[in-house]
C-alpha cells in the first residue's frame, strides 16, 4: 500500500493496514515488552483454545497478567487459531486468567486483534454468546487495573470480551467496530464490494473513536504502518503503558470499578453518532 508521507490514510486504508500480515502480533508484543511470561492453557471445562494467549508475566518488575488474541504468520498458523477468532473455550480461559489476576492483585493488560469471535455452529452450541457475556460481566467488576491496547482489528463482541478496561489505547492504524466493513456493506446494501464506503461511515478509526470517548490515547505508528518498524511501535506502546500504569497505580479496587463504569457509560455522550 502506497501512502504518501503527507497523506492521511482513508478509513479503508487503515483497515488494510490493521490487517497487514506483517503487523506485530501478541507473541511479538509479549516477547518485546514482558519478561518471564508463563502461558496458561485450558478453560477447565471444554479444552484449550490457542486463539487466546494469556498468562502471568512481569512488566518493568511488576507482576501482571497479559491476555491477547493470537494471529499467525503463515496459513497453517492462522488455520490453527482460526485467524484469531476465539471459540468459547478461549473466552472462558480469559475469564479464568482475569479472576486469577484479581486473586493475586495483578494488573491486567489485554491486546486486541481479532475480526470477531468464531461464528461456527459448534462454537454457538458450546455457548459462545454466554462465554463473551461472562467475560464482559467479570471485567466490569475487576478490582485491579485493566489496560487494553487495540493493536490491529477490534471486531464486535470478540474484541469487547477482553476490552472492558479502565484505559483503552489504540494504535494509529488500528480499527475498532461492531462488525467488519464487508459485513456492514453486506447488511446495509447487500453488496460487500462497497466495504470501502462502509468503512468511512462506520467511524471505526482511532481518531473517530477518540472523538467519541471510546479511546483514551492514540499510539502513533511509523510511516507506512506498524509492520514497517517493529522496534518503533514496541517503544511507543511501552511508553504508553508506563504512563497509564502509573496513573492507575494506587487506586483502590472500588475506585477502579467505579471509574471503569463511568468511562463506559460516558461513551458517545454529547457526540453525534450514527
Amino acid at each position: 500500500m502506497n501512502i504518501g508521507a503527507n497523506q492521511t490514510p482513508t478509513a479503508a486504508q487503515r483497515v488494510a493496514l490493521a490487517r497487514h500480515a506483517g503487523r506485530p502480533n501478541v507473541n511479538d508484543y509479549i516477547a518485546a515488552l514482558f519478561t518471564d511470561f508463563f502461558p496458561m492453557a485450558g478453560d477447565r471445562r471444554q479444552g484449550e483454545d490457542a486463539s487466546i494467549l494469556g498468562g502471568p508475566a512481569f512488566y518493568k518488575g511488576c507482576a501482571v497478567t497479559v491476555i491477547g488474541h493470537r494471529k499467525g504468520r503463515t496459513l497453517e498458523e492462522n488455520l490453527c487459531v482460526r485467524f484469531a477468532m476465539p471459540n468459547p473455550e478461549g473466552y472462558r480461559k480469559a475469564e479464568r486468567l482475569m479472576l486469577q489476576a484479581q486473586k493475586f492483585g495483578r494488573p491486567i493488560i489485554t491486546l486486541i486483534d481479532t475480526p470477531g469471535a468464531y461464528p461456527g455452529l459448534e462454537a454457538e452450541a458450546r455457548g459462545q454468546g454466554e462465554a463473551i457475556a461472562r467475560c464482559l460481566a467479570v471485567m466490569s467488576r475487576l478490582t485491579v487495573p485493566v489496560i487494553t491496547v487495540v493493536t490491529g482489528e477490534g471486531g464486535s463482541g470478540g474484541a469487547l470480551a477482553i476490552g472492558v478496561a479502565n484505559r483503552i489505547l489504540m494504535l494509529e492504524n488500528a480499527v475498532f467496530s461492531v462488525l467488519s466493513p464487508e459485513g456492514f456493506a453486506s447488511i446495509l446494501w447487500k453488496d460487500a464490494s462497497r466495504a470501502s464506503q462502509a468503512a468511512e461511515l462506520m467511524k471505526l478509526t482511532a481518531h473517530d473513536l477518540q472523538a467519541l470517548g471510546v479511546v483514551d490515547e492514540i499510539i502513533p505508528e511509523p510511516q507506512g504502518g506498524a509492520h514497517t518498524d517493529h522496534a518503533a511501535i514496541f517503544a511507543a506502546v511501552d511508553a504508553a503503558l508506563v504512563r497509564h500504569m502509573a496513573a492507575l497505580d494506587g487506586q483502590s479496587g472500588a475506585t477502579l470499578v467505579k471509574n471503569r463504569y463511568k468511562k463506559l457509560r460516558a461513551i458517545g455522550n454529547g457526540k453525534e453518532t450514527l
